[in-house]
């Protein structure tokens, strides 16, 4: 495994760490959206990942003599939440239904905090990676 690939890997858990902060940031700006194009009130979103370069969980594991370590991080998708909306008795607002309640989206913002707090930590952790890379190659090429 050599110093690139090690960035490579590093940058692909950036780039799925951000995806992931910006489906959040999603999720908080939506939070009482009750009209979609979809019809309906917004529905939160998941970011699913799986390993990169990997066909499967016993390849993940390798043989005891592999030498290789993984490829790096993917965005499978983005999935809907499909657990029902929150409805809130509201009779003055417009997408009351006929007995004043509406449909809000299935939000809960201290899921979401905890959430962005797991993906900046990860964001940090890819960061740290690759200044530790950094400074090997810095320091290899002082010899």
């Amino acid at each position: 495994m050599s110093l690139f690939s090690t960035l490579r890997i590093s940058s692909t858990g950036l780039t799925a760490n951000r995806l992931w902060l910006d489906t959040i940031a999603s999720n908080i700006a939506n939070a009482n959206t009750t009209r979609t194009p979809e019809g309906g009130p917004y529905r939160r979103q998941d970011v699913i990942l799986a390993p990169q370069g990997r066909a499967g969980f016993s390849q993940f594991l390798g043989s005891a003599n592999s030498t290789t370590a993984g490829q790096g991080v993917t965005v499978a998708g983005i999935a809907k939440d499909t657990s029902a909306p929150r409805m809130i008795y509201n009779p003055d607002h417009p997408d009351a239904d006929a007995n004043g309640y509406v449909a809000m989206p299935n939000i809960n913002i201290v899921t979401e905090m905890v959430n962005m707090i797991a993906a900046q930590r990860a964001y940090e952790a890819n960061v740290t990676v690759i200044g530790a890379a950094k400074s090997m190659a810095v320091k290899s090429l002082e010899i």
